[in-house]
């Protein structure tokens, strides 16, 4: 057998053998759609990342608790600014307040 046809037989195997690779391939794929559509695998790979999201933000406030306690701390007083500074006088009157207040002047 001349070097060209052993060659040539060579690379028609190697071209068989990828070519029933890929047909498995698409038959493995075929048979996994079946199952599973596209939505659902879309929704597993979301769901996986919000689990991924979620478990590096529980790591990372694990890693700074008390940069967590201080955010914590400052949306509750951000949250609780008005009965606070009416508390030490500095805040505005409620509305009714001043109301109340303008007409006993005017009187």
């Amino acid at each position: 057998m001349s070097d060209r046809r052993a060659r040539m037989i060579e690379d028609r195997y190697l071209r068989d053998s990828a070519k029933a690779l890929v047909e498995a391939d698409l038959e493995h794929l075929k048979t996994g759609l079946s199952k599973r559509g596209l939505t659902e695998r879309a929704f597993d790979k979301v769901r996986e990342g919000a689990v991924d999201i979620y478990e590096e933000a529980v790591e990372v406030a694990e890693d700074n608790k008390g940069a967590l306690a201080a955010l914590i701390a400052a949306v509750v007083v951000w949250f609780a600014r008005n009965p606070i500074l009416s508390l030490l006088g500095l805040g505005e009157e409620p509305d009714d307040a001043a109301a109340e207040r303008d007409e006993a002047e005017e009187r």
